[in-house]
């Protein structure tokens, strides 16, 4: 399978009955730009099957190239080899903040939610699969792929990789202050306890060579404050 070009010329996607926010549908955004901000700005998504008529949800890493996601796992995974051809729901969240309020009914949370829906294709051939291998480590960590050890036939053997081009999709968010302001005579705190995920201190390998120094890519992706 060669790389093609599988960016958007359209601004949203379209509303349907399978998409479509429902309740809170003023944090529904359907645009585009948003779902892809979404699914970009997180490593991890949850794909929903389902296999002899069993519900399941498997958690994956996942990268976008315009309006097609990828996701890789084991090649002996029963979800994966039946996945294909089957119709799939992929979301992606972020948790930004705990909201407090003067009840514990208004209590909420800030948040980012992604959901698509498209049809899980399997990458067959193995260089195809190489090729999108190293298209998602350089993607996650620049240049990378150039300085490992080449993966061998049977790890290639080993590792499926699936994809979905984005049929629909939706956006529900919320970044906003506790809602009860009417209630401000109430003595108690309220505000939002904002949750951040961010890179820690680097963990080197116990075998690792004192005179491998830190890739500077590497430095770059953790001063910028992204996960990917």
């Amino acid at each position: 399978m060669t790389p093609t070009d599988h960016s958007s010329d359209k601004d949203a996607y379209p509303i349907t009955e399978r998409s479509r926010v429902r309740r809170g549908h003023r944090r529904a955004d359907y645009a585009t730009g948003t779902v892809h901000a979404v699914l970009d700005a997180a490593p991890l998504c949850h794909v929903g099957y389902v296999i002899d008529g069993e519900p399941y949800v498997t958690p994956t890493i996942h990268w976008r190239e315009g309006e097609r996601i990828y996701w890789h796992g084991s090649a002996a995974s029963r979800f994966l080899r039946q996945a294909e051809g089957q119709r799939v729901c992929l979301t992606v969240s972020h948790m930004d903040g705990y909201v407090l309020a003067r009840s514990a009914f208004n209590h909420s949370v800030n948040y980012r939610s992604a959901m698509v829906f498209g049809i899980a294709r399997v990458v067959e051939e193995p260089d195809a699969i190489a090729d999108a291998l190293r298209r998602f480590t350089d993607g996650l960590f620049p240049g990378r792929w150039e300085t490992l050890r080449p993966m061998t036939t049977q790890e290639l053997k080993a590792t499926s990789v699936l994809y979905l081009d984005i049929e629909e999709a939706s956006v529900k968010a919320r970044a906003e202050p506790p809602s009860d302001g009417d209630e401000a005579a109430h003595p108690v705190w309220a505000g939002v306890l904002p949750i951040r995920s961010t890179f820690a201190a680097p963990e080197p390998a116990p075998e690792l060579g004192g005179d491998i120094a830190f890739p500077a890519g590497l430095s770059a992706l953790l001063a910028s404050g992204r996960l990917r």
